[in-house]
């Protein structure tokens, strides 16, 4: 007898932006961050085609205030018209995009970012093979991890015993029962990069162990689970360009060397 095969997940691709001009696609020259080419090609359809391809993925739903801007772009048309691809419409905001997408789809989600310019199947394949089963899960990359690959890499760092982490973007939802992660994370979302506050707002005891480094990152994501009545699991991702997004031009110089070397790579 064989082992079943894994279950089809529906991916959400969260392509958004905050209200005004955003800064990063203007110095680019493009009105949406998610349209800077990287590369040669807008970072939202180099993401997109790396997840409608994954033999996994059965569906991509591209969250954004207006996916058919997005998609009228030469290099982005072709997601108008690919049978994986959906869209949803409105939410601005993470947590108000995941709300909205399992209320749409159920569950489960596997979530990530257009600005994941660096996403491929082996990290999709390492993050779902961890993340199913669970109720949430984030990836997340240990410092060791990605210094040992690119020294000079400035990240976000939530500091804990035996390790100190960098978020990857890579989230997953089992389904309903997650709201009310989400409807906490509501509250805190303009201090995601705070990661202090963010551990706060689950209570002084998971924060004073995460000060005094009493708990490890995985230990921490588990209890504040535990707290809003979750299985959590935080997903420790072996690929050091897990955690590097592009929220700056020093990113875009990052990320398009990487893929320079992988491609002289698979030449070679």
């Amino acid at each position: 007898m064989t082992d079943a095969l894994p279950a089809p997940v529906t991916a959400l691709l969260l392509a958004g932006r905050r209200p005004g001009i955003d800064p990063l696609g203007a110095a680019y020259g493009v009105e949406d961050k998610v349209l800077i080419p990287i590369a040669g090609e807008p970072m939202l359809s180099r993401v997109a085609k790396i997840l409608v391809s994954h033999p996994r993925i059965a569906k991509l739903v591209v969250v954004a205030q207006d996916p058919a801007a997005l998609f009228g772009e030469e290099a982005t048309r072709w997601m108008a018209i690919h049978h994986k691809v959906a869209t949803l419409s409105g939410p601005s905001s993470v947590s108000a995009a995941v709300e909205a997408g399992l209320a749409q789809q159920g569950g489960p989600l596997f979530v990530t970012t257009a600005d994941n310019a660096l996403l491929t199947h082996a990290m999709i394949d390492h993050f779902l093979a961890q993340a199913t089963g669970h109720d949430v899960a984030a990836g997340a990359v240990e410092r060791r991890i990605l210094l040992a690959a690119y020294p000079a890499s400035a990240r976000t760092w939530l500091k804990f015993k035996q390790g100190w982490w960098s978020g990857a973007n890579l989230f997953w939802f089992g389904g309903p029962k997650a709201k009310p992660l989400l409807d906490l994370w509501r509250g805190i979302e303009q201090d995601r990069k705070k990661g202090w506050k963010v551990i706060a707002s689950f209570g002084p005891i998971l924060l004073l162990g995460a000060a005094l480094r009493l708990i490890t990152g995985p230990d921490a994501v588990a209890r504040a689970g535990r707290k809003l009545g979750l299985d959590a699991k935080l997903v420790a991702m072996p690929q050091a360009e897990a955690c590097i997004d592009v929220d700056k031009p020093s990113d875009v110089e990052q990320v398009e060397a990487i893929l320079a070397a992988r491609a002289a790579d698979k030449g070679a």
